[in-house]
């Protein structure tokens, strides 16, 4: 039985940034607070845990004093670098520049339009996912977010609408909220006029170029081990990729989760994983299924 690790699957340059800027810190200091998990994998938490990484949720930032602290590439909303600044916190900044880069689009469309009360701006992302809590944060709170059909009938489609998208997010999945909001606008409207929608395609190419390379790995192998924390969107959406691609695509978040059934007459097997999954665990699973299948035979 072969197996192969994408070399395509891991860390996306942003997760990167922040667990190296992680370890550095801790190589000097061997302690540093977190906010929040610093990547949606329980193992890669555990590994950081055992260097000196404290995770904190954001009632604990209220009680921190003078220290320093990690903002993970989920980035956060304006309020949280309120509470650093009062408490005296110096923040190591590892938020992504994709996500930067769109928190100020949202917080231009939100601020330019505020004083006309117009403007709709949407989110097309998962309700309370961090990078989601702090683009809503960019618009006081204001805007809408939604990530299926039902969660359009909280719009006025008498009112312009201004479309983003979380950036881990699928961009069939983006393209078919804007037509379900475009036909919205026009069952409302009767037509369709330049303004009334202005869909901002703010999908991470590195993540959604995940997509078709994932299709054509998974079309190659007679199983997938899709690995990714529970907690990743990414991960989720990913694996939704592969399993329509590949039914006999398996998701796991460990070793331990691996069912050697799944490799009866296989000859090839892929692993592969989130944006949010380390390098280091996807080998780990490959070599132990290289083992497996050598005792088996």
């Amino acid at each position: 039985m072969k197996v192969t690790v994408d070399r395509g699957s891991g860390f996306c340059f942003g997760v990167t940034y922040a667990i190296e800027m992680a370890e550095y810190e801790l190589d000097q200091t061997g302690s540093l607070y977190c906010l929040v998990d610093i990547v949606h994998n329980n193992m890669e938490i555990e590994r950081l845990k055992s260097k000196g990484l404290i995770i904190i949720n954001h009632e604990d930032l209220k009680r921190l004093y003078n220290c320093k602290l990690l903002i993970r590439a989920h980035g956060e909303p304006p309020s949280t670098y309120q509470v650093a600044t009062c408490n005296n916190i110096e923040l190591i900044d590892a938020s992504c520049p994709v996500v930067l880069k769109l928190q100020n689009r949202v917080k231009s469309s939100f601020e330019n339009e505020e004083h006309h009360g117009q403007v709709q701006v949407v989110i097309y992302g998962q309700e309370g996912h961090a990078e989601v809590n702090g683009l809503v944060g960019q618009t006081n709170g204001k805007a809408i977010v939604v990530m299926n059909e039902d969660d359009l009938d909280a719009l006025d489609y008498a009112k312009p609408i201004h479309l983003f998208s979380q950036t881990t997010k699928s961009t069939s999945g983006f393209f078919k909220m804007q037509r379900m909001i475009e036909k919205r606008i026009l069952q409302f409207k009767g037509s369709l006029e330049e303004g009334d929608l202005v869909a901002n395609d703010t999908l991470c190419r590195q993540v959604s170029n995940r997509e078709p390379h994932l299709r054509k790995f998974a079309t190659a192998q007679d199983v997938i081990v899709f690995v990714s924390g529970k907690k990743s969107s990414n991960g989720k959406a990913l694996f939704g990729v592969c399993k329509e691609t590949n039914p006999r695509s398996y998701f796991v978040s460990n070793l331990e989760e691996v069912n050697p059934e799944w490799f009866l007459e296989a000859e090839t097997v892929g692993i592969c994983g989130a944006t949010s999954t380390p390098m280091w665990l996807m080998e780990e699973i490959a070599t132990q299924l290289r083992l497996l299948k050598a005792e088996v035979s």
